[in-house]
């Protein structure tokens, strides 16, 4: 659990849309960055005094008027300790800004803590994720997918203005931002490096997470059709070739190769659901 390169970034981003106001970290947030680094990126002078965890950064560099940490043991310190696979009981008052670096994905039950991360936000307050997406498998107990976002976070739960990234773990000039899928398509991404999933929404009533549906199928049903209604996402030439040539090393290394040079399903400004963003541009 900590804010890195990109979760610094993010939380940049974040200040421009909105202030921090009292802020609630989903457990007790570590900076993973050096003096150095958060000083370049953050503009700060000599003044600056780096810490262990997030809330100094918070308070004296993102205007926060307060930062509560929630976690289920107080090993590092946390304000409150509560199992965020559980309903949350006793909470004081909603925060106006929920941070969640890298921590739900170590939470078994993942849509009671979605549900509990809701609860501690305000209406009119925001939620901003980073999370593992793509080739972080053992990391945790999940990898995030950007449909999660976008069919949770929807207006017909209490969200709006839901805006949701990939972040290549090496590369920090650009984001891709994720096209919100519609008319039935599916926004696949295949990388070849780490990757994390940026989301960004505010909740601006009363949640409901009790209707939360694959936006494709959402589609399909509508449109009352009985057939999935598309090719599916692993060409049907590389089932055909490795069962004729009864061995999966050439076939995945011709299929890696189709990905790479095509780049309509990977991580590439080629994909028709991504579209390529100036990191700068997005938080200065």
């Amino acid at each position: 659990m900590g804010i890195g390169y990109h979760g610094l970034q993010f939380l940049r981003f974040a200040a421009k849309c909105g202030s921090f106001g009292r802020v609630a970290t989903i457990g007790r947030q570590g900076l993973f960055l050096d003096k150095t680094e958060v000083r370049s990126l953050m503009d700060v002078g000599a003044e600056y005094e780096h810490e262990k965890y997030c809330e100094g950064l918070l308070l004296r560099h993102f205007g926060a008027q307060s930062v509560d940490s929630w976690d289920y043991s107080n090993y590092e310190g946390a304000s409150h300790i509560a199992d965020m696979n559980k309903p949350l009981k006793d909470m004081a008052s909603a925060y106006d800004t929920v941070i969640d670096a890298g921590s739900l994905e170590h939470v078994y039950n993942a849509p009671q803590a979605l549900s509990n991360v809701s609860e501690l936000c305000r209406d009119g307050g925001q939620i901003l994720h980073v999370l593992p997406a793509n080739n972080f498998c053992g990391h945790g107990f999940w990898q995030f997918s950007p449909e999660l976002f976008f069919s949770l976070y929807c207006e017909a739960n209490g969200y709006s203005g839901t805006r949701v990234f990939l972040a290549n773990e090496y590369r920090t000039d650009i984001w891709y931002e994720v096209v919100k899928p519609d008319r039935g398509e599916r926004a696949n991404v295949i990388s070849f490096t780490p990757v994390f999933v940026l989301c960004r929404t505010v909740k601006v009533r009363k949640n409901c997470h009790e209707s939360v549906q694959q936006s494709d199928y959402m589609h399909i049903w509508k449109q009352e059709e009985a057939s999935w209604p598309h090719v599916d996402a692993r060409p049907r030439w590389r089932a055909r070739i490795r069962s004729a040539l009864r061995t999966s090393a050439l076939v995945d290394f011709a299929y890696v190769f189709h990905v790479k040079l095509s780049g309509k399903r990977s991580l590439s400004l080629r994909n028709p659901h991504l579209i390529v963003r100036s990191v700068d541009s997005l938080a200065r």
